[in-house]
């Protein structure tokens, strides 16, 4: 197997950037600036403050977004190779190409072209632009990082607009943590909080962690604590995705291991529940309602059954190519059951009462089945079930690797016995990936599920475009999203593509590819690579 060793004649654009005192680490991550000024602007309060309705454009984090997406183009065509394979082109295309007939089949094309406009942001450009960006396990777990972190912030102020009862109306009490989002995206921090969890649950899963006993015992704190944010949000939606997809993370690193963890977790429940205080009546009675959707469903489910209904009537009407992008709020009313409300009531987090029109069917398969039709269904939830079908098969393949656990401890061993610090060096970079495509395959579970309760819109839809992306870069990616070689050991990129990361010609990694070679840090091919 041959050894991938930078060569001369390649020349980073990063460094350039930073200067050669910062240090090799940050120096590493600065082409994905972009997308981490995407995620500290999505903390951002909407334009308008808190009594912005929150429409879900025009926010800072869109317009990161569009930059990111120039950023990771540019990047690419300075490559000078093939950034795609053609299975990611094909999927990608495949969802734009059903967006266009969607939006030349409706009937008002002023909300067409705004909404083709969303839609491609959300479902091609960002993901794709994801894609390019993320070259190897750092960025991964540089990205997974910065989103855990973002929900400790969001849950922070979170469980303090709770404790002040400064936060969205919730039965007659300003106590829903709603985050920097405001009471017009109520489910804007739970959305973060859960996407956090998701990842954090993802890195303390991952097996031959016991090198990185550091990282299994911060993530495992990063989750528990994520989880009292995630619970006063009150949405019942966001836990039950987030209680599926953790389950189905556990069964996926081991079956042995997920009986143990659901036990334990059944304890503490109870344990929990039975000495719970007046405090928590309001959860009690959240989590007894989940069970009571169709015997006493209350005014909220009610509509939502309403809208489901209407957005199934518009698909009976138009099977093919449905009523046309952005065409659910002009034909919901002539499909709606006499049921449906004015609007719901929000209120608090700094906003005045107002009642928000109800104009999609808040399940995400419903909305496109009726505007886009089969067409839709077929190009663009086919895609979301091929991305999750190619995801869960190279996360088998991983797990089924023999030498996975002993490649990790041995790069951790080399690592230790190198002196380097934690988090750096070949070790840290070289021990099981496997992290990565567990939090990618979470990430898109949770957004799949989530999908049969709600649907875009609001400020944290730009998230669902980065989730989507890092699930790409894991299930279509042509590198082995793993550690680095002899270049990654020096905190140099790789010049296997020409664009510092796995993914060139040469490139032995990937899906379908032997695994990279491992080198400790003191080996001369390391010393050979610094200097150069």
């Amino acid at each position: 197997m041959r050894e991938s060793v930078p060569t001369a004649s390649w020349a980073p654009a990063a460094p350039a950037l930073l200067p050669h005192p910062v240090h090799p680490r940050v120096r590493g991550h600065a082409h994905l600036l972009p997308l981490f000024a995407v995620l500290v602007l999505l903390a951002a309060p909407p334009p308008g403050g808190a009594a912005a309705d929150g429409g879900g454009t025009g926010t800072l984090a869109d317009a990161a977004s569009g930059v990111l997406v120039l950023w990771a183009f540019a990047t690419a065509l300075r490559s000078g190779v093939r950034p795609l394979t053609p299975r990611a082109a094909g999927l990608f295309a495949l969802a734009a190409g059903g967006l266009a007939v969607a939006a030349a089949g409706a009937g008002d094309p002023s909300q067409a072209l705004p909404g083709l406009a969303r839609y491609l942001q959300i479902f091609v450009l960002v993901p794709l632009a994801v894609l390019l960006l993320v070259r190897d396990r750092r960025d991964f777990t540089a990205v997974l990082g910065a989103l855990v972190a973002l929900a400790l912030v969001e849950g922070g102020v979170g469980v303090h607009q709770y404790l002040t009862a400064t936060g969205a109306s919730y039965m007659g009490e300003d106590i829903r943590a709603v985050g920097t989002f405001g009471a017009s995206d109520i489910m804007g921090m739970a959305t973060v909080v859960a996407h956090g969890l998701v990842a954090a649950v993802a890195l303390a899963l991952a097996p031959g962690a016991r090198a990185r006993r550091g990282q299994r015992a911060a993530a495992l704190a990063c989750a528990a604590l994520l989880l009292v944010p995630l619970a006063l949000s009150f949405s019942r939606g966001a836990w039950i995705a987030t209680a599926l997809t953790c389950t189905a993370l556990l069964f996926l690193a081991g079956v042995r291991r997920a009986l143990r963890v659901l036990a334990a977790l059944l304890a503490l429940t109870v344990v929990l529940v039975g000495g719970a205080g007046a405090g928590t009546a309001m959860l009690q009675e959240r989590l007894s309602s989940i069970t009571k959707v169709t015997d006493a469903p209350d005014q909220s489910v009610t509509d939502r059954y309403t809208l489901w209904s209407a957005a199934a009537g518009m698909w009976r009407e138009s099977p093919v190519t449905g009523v046309g992008l952005k065409g659910f709020p002009a034909h919901r009313d002539s499909h709606a059951p006499l049921a449906l409300s004015s609007g719901s009531d929000t209120a608090g987090a700094g906003a005045a009462f107002r009642r928000q029109p109800l104009l999609s069917p808040h399940n995400m398969y419903l909305l496109v089945l009726s505007e886009q039709g089969l067409v839709g269904v077929c190009t663009l939830v086919g895609g979301w079930a091929a991305l999750l079908a190619l995801a869960l098969r190279r996360l088998h393949r991983e797990r089924a690797r023999p030498d996975a656990d002993a490649a990790a401890a041995a790069a951790a061993a080399a690592d230790t016995a190198a002196g380097a610090g934690a988090g750096a060096g070949a070790g840290a970079n070289a021990v099981s990936h496997t992290d990565c495509g567990l939090a990618a395959t979470g990430l898109l579970l949770w957004l799949l599920v989530d999908f049969f309760y709600g649907d875009i819109g609001g400020p944290s839809t730009i998230l669902t475009a980065l989730a989507l992306g890092l699930a790409a870069r894991w299930a279509l990616g042509r590198a082995d999203t793993a550690g680095t070689d002899a270049a990654g050991a020096t905190g140099e990129p790789d010049a296997g593509d020409g664009r510092g990361g796995p993914g060139g010609p040469d490139d032995p990694g990937g899906p379908d590819g032997p695994a990279r070679v491992q080198l400790p840090p003191g080996s001369p091919r390391v010393r050979e690579a610094a200097r150069r």
